[in-house]
């Protein structure tokens, strides 16, 4: 596996790729990786001949009071599993690498960016959408692949491509669950052992909110205020749960046939956020 920390570096080694011809995916991490980020280079290897991962703990996506400073940093075990995957390179950028002292620019996807974790955490997805333009136009991928926990993540990733005329293929992977249904995420290295019992709580109920749509339940509002209040009961901090047209993330209609349920609750001090997507 290649190391490569400056973006001359970076540069140099796909136009070596791309002048033989090679087709180049990205997965785009900010490290402490586990199963589910090594399922997103195994996915991108069947689509492309050389993988880039980029590990970049990315400051404009955290908000005033947020993780940043404590966000879990493993590079070298990172490393290790990356290498043990066959990983091809590695991009470990410093944050000078990424964002001049004067920058000005930044990407937001007006309206997507604002509800569900936008509201709750404002300029989060402006962080995103500029960090992922940037690692596009550093490494050029052929397609760039994505988990689907971050569902509103992925889709804010979607319109801008398509709004900025971006030749590259997205990729959507399924999220990577424990045993119990937990969604894999590096911040359930935040939670108690007795907040571990309780997280996989959130999916459950996803999945008893999709199954009474699937029934034929179509009050949506009902559902889901019942959600939230079990939330409750269990002892999370409910932010949203909300049952959306998956493909702008509007409110669903009855009319609307491919839905998503987004959900983001508190448990202690750990956010965390889930999904289910479907279509009736």
């Amino acid at each position: 596996m290649i190391i490569v920390n400056s973006v001359f570096d970076l540069r140099a080694t796909i136009h070596t790729w791309k002048q033989d011809g090679l087709r180049v995916a990205l997965v785009a991490t900010m490290g402490n990786l586990h199963a589910g980020h090594l399922k997103l280079v195994n996915s991108a290897k069947q689509k492309a001949d050389k993988v880039v991962v980029s590990i970049f703990v990315n400051p404009t996506q955290f908000g005033v009071n947020e993780d940043f400073a404590s966000y879990p940093r493993t590079e070298q075990e990172d490393q290790l599993k990356l290498a043990t995957e066959n990983t091809d390179l590695l991009f470990l950028p410093a944050i000078t690498d990424i964002y001049s002292a004067n920058a000005k620019t930044t990407v937001n996807v007006s309206g997507l960016s604002d509800s569900y974790c936008g509201a709750s955490r404002p300029g989060h997805f402006s962080g995103v959408a500029t960090i992922v333009c940037k690692l596009f136009n550093l490494v050029q991928p052929d397609i760039a692949v994505f988990g689907l926990k971050d569902f509103q993540q992925f889709t804010v990733i979607k319109t801008m491509v398509n709004d900025l005329n971006i030749p590259i293929e997205l990729m959507g992977v399924d999220t990577q669950r424990e045993s119990n249904g937990l969604a894999m995420s590096s911040r359930n290295n935040y939670l108690t052992d007795s907040e571990r019992q309780l997280a996989p709580q959130l999916y459950q109920t996803l999945c008893v909110a999709q199954t009474a749509i699937l029934a034929g339940q179509q009050s949506y509002a009902a559902i889901e205020q019942q959600a939230i209040q079990t939330l409750k009961k269990a002892g999370f901090t409910p932010d949203y749960f909300t049952v959306c047209n998956s493909h702008d993330l509007s409110s669903a209609t009855q009319q609307d046939k491919e839905l998503v349920i987004l959900a983001a609750a508190k448990l202690g001090t750990t956010r965390l956020i889930d999904n289910v997507y479907f279509s009736l």
